[in-house]
């Protein structure tokens, strides 16, 4: 290995810090390839040693301590600068030039389209200057943006607008307050020349606030969901959380080149432009969703991030899991709760129950890291948002907004931690959360073994838990709040009554829906009065991550997905039934024996398409197949080619047995009418297209597919068609896929998903079109999105094309990661994610992935960001 070990940063030794800054006023002279930032703070000793400050690539100009030049007294190094300060309280004035132009990592300061922007969050200010770039180093900041008029029109940074005007030499000037303390990973710098949307909001307590949105001219037309968005959210804030916005003005700016999705600057909050732009014509769904649920997360941070921000980054979850956790409400209260929560919990075990499953797996709260960069993950955010869900279950909402408020007085303005969150929780409600502790420090996704004992003569029923922990020799029990209920053989809700000795770890949240607390490795709760056919109602809503295992037979999953009254299990007891029929026809396949469609599949299918009463969107949702990844997840070796070939056949056999329902169904909810972003047409919709999708594995509903692709009525149903066209090998998807790229070329959003529909069609020679698209004109290394939309696509769900039998899949997204690697190296780090799972998979496929993993490591440069990766994946 050329690659000698990076520094290792762990949780165990924070100390806080020996310096505070109480301001800083920021001047920059904005220049493509020479932008001088001046940086003035006023700093204050907090203990005894040196100053030491951070910064990474910048040309030093200037140090001036209380007027004097001191820069030969710095000591400088690639990480930062040293000086020996004997003062208690002293005025620091650094100067620094930098090159936005040639910043391809966009961390910092960089240029993007011709504008300038910043991303600094996790370590990004000290690419800007020298400073305490740590979260729990609060200041208030006034930041000062001079730049050419001509070229950049809005000069924009955090907080209120306090001054502006022209200078010599065609420029402007504009300073901007934040009068908030903050960390400098929340600073930001926008300017160019942009065009903007305005609209007010006016606060509860009567303060009208000024509402903007900047994007790039040719987009202004697109702004129009998300500004309604931000509306919403400001308003549901305040009345779900009492929570207002504390400046005149809030700001969002949409730009194509970002790494992350958005981010929460006080005040100015700078997003991919995916989660901002939108009109039915161009965007989904699933797009419309994304944007608001995405401006409400980073609105919501405001004060869960912002206000009340992490002491370390080793607390990320604590601003991150628990605004997810509000913009997965928000989401909820906007559209169908049920449906939310099914998706989110389809997305936490397609991408992160994996992640925890792999050498990378490291808890909600990481206790070491060498790239900071690398634990924005799944398991901070979506697991972190899951534990902040076990609060509110076990303490209901007014217990959860009882903690929310005492959190919100004791440490406003302040940084904290994980432990500071669980104690307002518990004191405002006087329980005892200590249990709670080991969701934060343990990995790995739980285990939950049910089983159940009958005794027919005193009609007891009792349930019996054991959790464990995968691979862990020091397990300590989770509190553990399991919903349940009880149906009868018509699938009627059962009266629960739990005996004397049970009662106090059962609360009833109704006559037939409790919520058991599960809190040892092992224990037991008894019901009397139980019917002798009863059937467990297990794990309702999701109510704690982990891996359910109970002993179900096929009739028992078939009512429960037909008649419970919890819409998560009936979701989860279909997707149980056909996981178990890809098995048996995996096992079929592999053993050269036939297998036939058990008859409860077909049979539950059909009572759903026939129960009108039920939101077509949970039908579409329950009756969609298991995805390719999460079906591999349940094995020790994944045999790639034959579970690609169950999952297909089942496709077939659930659109050749159910082809006349399918039909009217997909009649039924053909909708002529225009537009628009509602709960009812969003139903309408995605059932309609699963109905498209198995009527396009039969050749004689080609026409059908493409009538709808020709119809162009909105992006979800061309897409919709489209993807269908590819997959199945329509005559006339090629042309179709040509027609699209004309219409759309100049549109980037539209490409991005051209890109993905490719990367993601399996077949044969999905290798070849990811390679061609490499070369296409449209396909820039540097733009994150469409790397995201074809290599990463590709690799994470391209389950033929990746794993090849030949590793060419595998060498072919190796070699784009290690050019990427010295474009960007967060981008490429995030691409590594499929290799990290290489012992899932064959003798043969795995020394393959290994010996790519080995090839990027041995890079001579590697990273920061892709050496912690590759190295954890191969030890």
């Amino acid at each position: 290995m050329t690659q000698t070990a990076p520094h290792v940063n762990y949780l165990k030794d924070y100390q806080p810090s020996a310096f505070s800054i109480e301001s800083v006023y920021l001047e920059f002279e904005l220049s493509p390839l020479a932008t001088r930032v001046t940086n003035s703070m006023q700093m204050q000793r907090q203990a005894k040693g040196d100053l030491r400050l951070d910064g990474e690539n910048l040309k030093l100009i200037s140090v001036l301590l209380d007027g004097e030049e001191v820069i030969e007294q710095c000591q400088i190094d690639e990480a930062g600068l040293t000086l020996a300060v004997a003062k208690e309280k002293f005025t620091l004035r650094i100067v620094t030039e930098i090159e936005p132009q040639n910043n391809t990592a966009l961390e910092g300061l960089y240029r993007t389209s011709d504008n300038y922007c910043t991303q600094c969050e996790a370590e990004g200010f000290r690419k800007i200057t020298y400073y305490l770039d740590r979260p729990d180093v609060l200041s208030v900041f006034t930041t000062k943006v001079i730049a050419d008029k001509s070229e950049n029109r809005f000069l924009l940074a955090n907080g209120n607008l306090v001054d502006s005007g022209d200078l010599d030499n065609g420029k402007h000037f504009a300073v901007w307050q934040d009068p908030h303390k903050k960390p400098c990973y929340l600073f930001a710098l926008v300017a160019g020349n942009l065009e903007k949307v305005e609209d007010t909001f006016t606060t509860a307590d009567g303060r009208e606030v000024k509402l903007e949105i900047f994007v790039e001219p040719r987009n202004i037309e697109k702004c129009e969901h998300a500004m309604e968005s931000l509306k919403k959210s400001m308003k549901w804030d305040e009345e779900r959380f009492g929570l207002l916005y504390d400046l005149d003005i809030f700001m969002i700016v949409a730009v194509d080149d970002f790494n992350m999705g958005a981010m929460e600057n006080k005040g100015l909050n700078v997003f991919n432009s995916k989660f901002v732009l939108a009109k039915p014509e161009t965007a989904t769904d699933i797009d419309y969703e994304g944007i608001e649920a995405v401006i409400g997360h980073e609105y919501f941070h405001n004060w869960t991030g912002n206000r009340v921000t992490c002491r370390d980054w080793f607390q990320l979850t604590l601003k991150e899991g628990l605004t997810v956790f509000r913009d997965q409400e928000f989401t909820a209260d906007m559209l169908s709760s049920a449906v939310k929560r099914i998706e989110d919990v389809r997305r936490l075990r397609s991408n992160q129950f994996p992640e925890d499953a792999g050498p990378m797996s490291h808890p909600i709260q990481p206790q070491s890291y060498i790239e900071m960069n690398n634990f924005y993950t799944m398991t901070v955010y979506e697991k972190g948002a899951e534990v902040v869900r076990l609060y509110h279950t076990l303490l209901g909402e007014t217990g959860f907004q009882k903690g929310m408020q005492l959190y919100f007085e004791r440490h406003d303005g302040q940084a904290v931690t994980v432990q500071d969150f669980r104690n307002a929780m518990a004191d405002a409600n006087g329980v005892n959360l200590e249990q709670m502790h080991n969701w934060y420090v343990q990995s790995g996704t739980p285990n939950l073994e049910v089983t159940r004992n009958y005794d027919a003569v005193t009609q007891k029923l009792t349930i019996s838990c054991q959790q464990s922990l995968p691979n862990s020799d020091d397990f300590q029990p989770m509190l553990m709040p399991i919903g349940f209920g009880l149906l009868d053989k018509e699938g009627e809700p059962v009266t629960l009554e739990p005996t004397f000795e049970s009662a106090a770890n059962v609360e009833l949240r109704s006559d037939t829906h409790a919520v058991l607390k599960l809190t040892q490795a092992q224990q037991s709760f008894v019901f009397e009065d139980v019917p002798a056919d009863a059937v467990p109602s297990l794990l309702r809503g999701f109510s704690a991550p982990v891996k359910l295992h109970f002993d179900y037979s096929n009739q028992e999953l078939a009512l429960l997905a037909a008649k419970d009254e919890d819409s998560f299990v009936r979701w989860e007891a279909m997707q149980t039934l056909l996981l178990r029929t890809v098995q048996a026809k995996v096992a079929a396949l592999q053993s050269c024996i036939d297998y036939q469609l058990p008859s409860e599949v077909i049979e539950v299918a059909r009572s759903l398409l026939a129960a009108k009463e039920i939101d077509p969107a949970l039908v579409a949702m329950t009756l969609s197949l298991p995805e390719l990844g999460y079906i591999g997840e349940q094995y020790e070796v994944v045999d790639v080619d034959t579970i690609y070939q169950a999952h297909s056949w089942l496709e077939a056999e659930l659109a050749n047995h159910m082809q006349g329902q399918w039909l009217d169904v997909y009649h039924r909810c053909v909708n002529d009418a225009p537009y628009q972003y509602d709960k009812a047409q969003i139903a309408e919709r995605m059932l309609k297209n699963l109905a498209l999708s198995y009527l396009g594995v039969l050749s004689e509903h080609q026409s059908l597919v493409l009538k709808q692709y020709q119809a162009q009525h909105n992006m979800t149903d061309v897409l919709a068609a489209l993807k269908t066209m590819l997959k199945h090998q329509h005559p006339r998807s090629v042309e179709a896929l040509q027609s699209f790229y004309e219409r759309w070329q100049d549109d980037n959003l539209v490409i991005d998903k051209w890109f993905t529909l490719q990367a993601q069609t399996q077949n044969d020679h999905a290798l070849q079109t990811t390679q061609a698209l490499l070369q296409h004109k449209d396909f820039s290394l540097t733009n994150p999105n469409r790397v995201r939309s074809l290599l990463g696509v590709f690799s994470r769900l391209n389950l033929v094309g990746f794993h090849r039998a030949d590793g060419a899949g595998y060498q072919m997204c190796a070699e784009q990661i290690m050019q990427l690697d010295a474009l960007n190296p967060q981008i490429a780090a995030r691409l590594l994610g499929p290799f990290t799972h290489w012992k899932r998979y064959d003798e043969k496929r795995q020394q393959m992935m290994r010996n790519a993993l080995q090839q990027i490591l041995d890079r001579k440069g590697v990273s920061k960001d892709v050496y912690e990766i590759a190295s954890k994946s191969l030890a």
